[in-house]
């Protein structure tokens, strides 16, 4: 009996590429969205009057909605359709943003950050869940992929740039006004280019699932950015640990539904698993040392934030190159190869920071490059991994749960790294009075003279030397993840369906 062929996948269209464009935009603006703001707080601060806890909370609630929204909203779009979602989505940012833009107060400014992470948290599972439905061939994909994870790397880099330039000339509010011709473009052109797709077999959703999810991980991330900010307390502990007991609840009641929000079987996956967790480690090594590399080019080279938001453009120009070249990577190596390489290429660029003392800005600057060169390829292949190891239906959880790995990642390198380089700081410095190099800065300028030049001289020498061993430690970690890639990553992928 002749064995019938394999009927190959169905090739993309014009009009899945055109759409491919109009998916990456709502991904460039959510990515900027968490950066942005960062050069206007002088002048929002100057015109809201917002005390230190409320302008805290202006600047996180953001971040703290989009990671405890993502996996109700990844499952809630495998229910009702990620097209409808990606739209219900992108009228909630516009309108947020335009809140946002004209708030006369500070708690109506935190109120509009806060739906304007919700609304950004339908984006990631929404979109990324479309371009598993709309690219059926792998190295269609792959590369549709790559396209997508440009869009949130150059708009996090972008974003403190873009900020500065329209602060030129432009009031604060003025950041937020940019996502309006975007997402107004997707609400009208969503229906012409992009399907619609949702688990046919989607059961009923399940609320109490949803808030065990959202107050477990709100619980964890608040938790590990006051530690983060203040340092270890009780607070931030206690926090933690009851964001946990909320996360082994919310996991033993999906055990016992039988539609469960997030489908436990996917971490029975050996590939799943293993590219969620270099994924995170990434981001991890990638977000604790930026903390440190934003200070060092204001603090200790004596950047403005714009000059030092500038000398981040060839990072940016590095993620967009290895992210796009992804899928020649692929087709020349096996994708464990290639993800363990990009880790090493990580690895290489961190232990190259350990030297930043003696080789200044050139060096960080190669490094940052270097690093960015393995970001690219490592967060789209992993991210691929993640979306091919999931049926169809399920993409959009397969989406959301890749992404707060990603949050996580972020926020637990800010909260470990950033801690652990505070503490070495510390112990170095010549005036422990001065927790941090800004206080030193400051105090140093106060003093002049002589006396001041000591200070600034011994408190940036303290820095560069606890950012060298938050490098170091990194470099190793990232090192680790390559290793663990080319052992725990299988080279074959899930048959688009």
């Amino acid at each position: 009996m002749t064995a019938i062929a394999a009927t190959p996948p169905a090739r993309a269209t014009r009009r899945e590429w055109i759409g491919l464009g109009l998916v990456v935009l709502p991904c460039l603006l959510y990515s900027m969205d968490l950066t942005v703001l960062n050069l206007a707080v002088p002048s929002l601060s100057a015109d809201l009057e917002p005390s230190a806890v409320q302008l805290l909370w202006i600047v996180d609630i953001y971040g703290f909605m989009v990671a405890g929204w993502l996996i109700t909203m990844g499952t809630l779009g495998d229910r009702i359709g990620r097209r409808r979602l990606l739209m219900f989505g992108a009228a909630a940012f516009g309108l947020a943003s335009l809140l946002a833009a004209f708030a006369p107060t500070a708690e109506a400014l935190i109120a509009a950050r806060a739906l304007l992470g919700v609304a950004g948290a339908t984006i990631a599972p929404s979109t990324l869940s479309l371009i598993r439905h709309m690219f059926q061939d792998e190295g269609q994909r792959t590369f549709a992929i790559g396209a997508w994870g440009t869009g949130y790397a150059a708009g996090g880099l972008i974003g403190p740039v873009l900020g500065g330039v329209m602060l030129q000339w432009f009031s604060w509010g003025s950041v937020f006004l940019l996502a309006l011709p975007v997402m107004a473009l997707v609400l009208i052109a969503a229906p012409l280019l992009l399907p619609e797709y949702k688990d046919p077999n989607a059961g009923k959703s399940d609320v109490v699932s949803a808030g065990l999810s959202l107050s477990a991980v709100l619980a964890v991330v608040y938790g590990l950015k006051r530690t983060a900010e203040a340092g270890p307390s009780v607070l931030a502990g206690a926090s933690v640990v009851v964001g946990l007991l909320l996360a082994w609840a919310f996991v033993e009641r999906q055990r016992r539904l039988t539609d469960p929000l997030i489908d436990l079987s996917l971490f029975g996956s050996k590939t799943f698993s293993t590219a969620l967790s270099i994924n995170l480690l990434g981001c991890l090594v990638i977000f604790g040392t930026f903390l440190f590399i934003a200070q060092y080019l204001q603090l200790v080279l004596g950047l403005s934030p714009l000059e030092a938001g500038l000398w981040q453009l060839p990072s940016a120009a590095a993620t967009t190159a290895g992210s796009m070249l992804s899928p020649w990577f692929v087709q020349h190596g096996r994708p464990s190869r290639v993800v363990a390489g990009g880790m090493g290429l990580l690895a290489l660029g961190l232990a190259m920071l350990t030297q930043v003392s003696w080789g200044g800005l050139p060096l960080l600057v190669t490094a940052c490059v270097v690093m960015s060169l393995g970001l690219g390829p490592t967060f789209v292949l992993t991210s691929d991994l993640i979306l091919n190891a999931a049926p169809p239906e399920r993409a959009g959880g397969a989406g959301a749960i890749s992404e707060t790995g990603s949050e996580f990642g972020g926020v637990m390198g800010i909260a470990l790294l950033g801690s652990l380089g505070v503490a070495i700081y510390q112990a170095l410095a010549p005036n422990t009075d001065h927790a941090s190099l800004g206080l030193a800065v400051a105090e140093a300028e106060r003093i002049g003279g002589a006396a001041g030049a000591a200070l600034l001289s011994e408190s940036r020498s303290a820095f560069v030397q606890a950012l060298q061993i938050v490098a170091g430690l990194s470099a190793a970690i990232s090192a680790a993840g390559g290793a663990a890639a080319l052992v725990l990553l299988s080279d074959r992928r899930r048959s688009a369906a």
